[in-house]
């Protein structure tokens, strides 16, 4: 339990971070925000709480076929704001996308033979 919760922690600080330094720069902040540190957080863990290199070697490779679809994800939002769309409702726009993205990219990976 304590571990969740260094865990927990460690994570919010990282997002509480992204969101100061946005507030002063939202370049800085993007820059940030776009490093893969809740990926590289989720494989310390995961070597952490099992030690299997199979297994952090299928979760690695798992994420590059995840980050692909969630990329128009920063294009989409943007354009929705720019045009007057409000933030909640580009958000939700955004990440139904990325949901609609993810669901072809398992469909399309399946027909080449990658299981996500």
């Amino acid at each position: 339990m304590l571990a969740l919760i260094v865990r927990a922690m460690l994570s919010g600080v990282i997002v509480a971070l992204v969101a100061l330094i946005a507030r002063r720069s939202p370049a800085a902040g993007a820059l940030v925000a776009s490093l893969p540190l809740v990926s590289v957080l989720g494989m310390i863990w995961l070597w952490h709480d099992t030690r299997d290199p199979v297994r952090l070697a299928d979760h690695a490779q798992a994420t590059v076929w995840y980050v692909l679809p969630s990329l128009p994800m920063f294009l989409l939002i943007p354009a929705l704001l720019r045009h007057g769309v409000g933030f909640w409702s580009a958000l939700g726009a955004g990440c139904a996308v990325t949901f609609l993205l993810y669901l072809a990219t398992v469909a399309i990976a399946a027909r080449f033979g990658v299981t996500l």
